[in-house]
């Protein structure tokens, strides 16, 4: 049976993949009913989850539970969010060996300093290159499943410019990474340098953002894209509905409408009914 990792390469070597923004089971679920070829489970969703900020406070341990629950709520590959690798090398490589067990596709590490910040944040600071290097070494020697696909991020574009930003992605593909992502691309100039400097010159790269539409990162060359339906999304639709309910018009969250019904059948509650049927047990008996 191919794994999920290998299903996601097969994916890429068609075409980009869109993988949108999930944090938990129910919004992984959300994402592949609506046709998601993968979901990204985001740190930044994952840690606003537990309310708190992107700003290390989240364990590896908390973040490969919630990894478990997405993977096992969907068919679809699932991308990881695996941060610094919650230390040094031999850090990193017991955080692929569990993100494995929890059925990550891929997963990415990144070049900051521990504890690191989302990457879109101020103040972010990179370790040595040299050490980001043996870092994705060490991950790729203990992965077991050939097909994961391990992915080298720099957060070196805000702190240290673009030239060192296509030095570590180089570096980092040249010690084996599946993939580069250059993250904390903010405006169009930084997509054309993203573009030019490492997706035309034949590096496998990942794209994390909205300044452009899919199909033109796939006219691009991007071979992965992250974005959309994640938490802020959540965050607006719930705010206007307590909102509504608290300046009186609103009702709450009616139990008996079609959107409620349609995410009991999201859940899985039709087939559950249906499994009490099949093992129920005949009281006359």
């Amino acid at each position: 049976m191919m794994s999920k990792g290998a299903q996601l390469r097969e994916a890429m070597a068609k075409g980009m993949v869109l993988a949108p923004f999930v944090y938990d089971g129910f919004t992984a679920r959300i994402a592949a009913g609506q046709g998601a070829q993968a979901v990204y489970m985001t740190g930044h969703g994952t840690s606003a989850q537990l309310g708190l900020p992107d700003v290390g406070l989240t364990s590896m341990a908390e973040m490969a539970a919630n990894l478990g629950y997405i993977s096992g709520a969907v068919d679809v590959p699932v991308i990881a969010d695996a941060d610094t690798g919650y230390g040094n090398a031999i850090n990193a490589q017991r955080t692929v060996r569990e993100y494995e067990t929890a059925g990550a596709a891929a997963m990415h590490l990144e070049d900051q300093v521990f504890p690191k910040r989302c990457g879109f944040f101020e103040g972010k600071q990179c370790v040595p290159m040299a050490e980001h290097v043996q870092k994705i070494k060490a991950a790729l020697d203990a992965r077991t499943d050939p097909g994961l696909v391990i992915i080298a991020r720099t957060d070196a574009v805000a702190p240290n410019g673009w030239d060192d930003a296509i030095k570590r992605a180089e570096a980092y593909h040249a010690a084996g990474a599946d993939m580069v992502f250059v993250d904390g691309i903010k405006t169009l100039d930084d997509m054309d340098t993203y573009t030019t400097r490492l997706v035309e010159q034949g590096l496998p790269c990942l794209y994390n953002g909205s300044l452009l539409p899919a199909p033109d990162l796939a006219d691009r060359g991007f071979k992965l894209m992250i974005t959309g339906g994640g938490h802020a999304l959540s965050y607006a639709a719930v705010c206007q509905a307590l909102r509504d309910l608290k300046e009186g018009g609103g009702i709450g969250e009616p139990r008996d409408t079609d959107r409620f019904n349609a995410t009991t059948s999201l859940l899985g509650l039709p087939e559950i009914y249906e499994l009490e049927k099949r093992y129920a047990v005949d009281q006359a008996d």
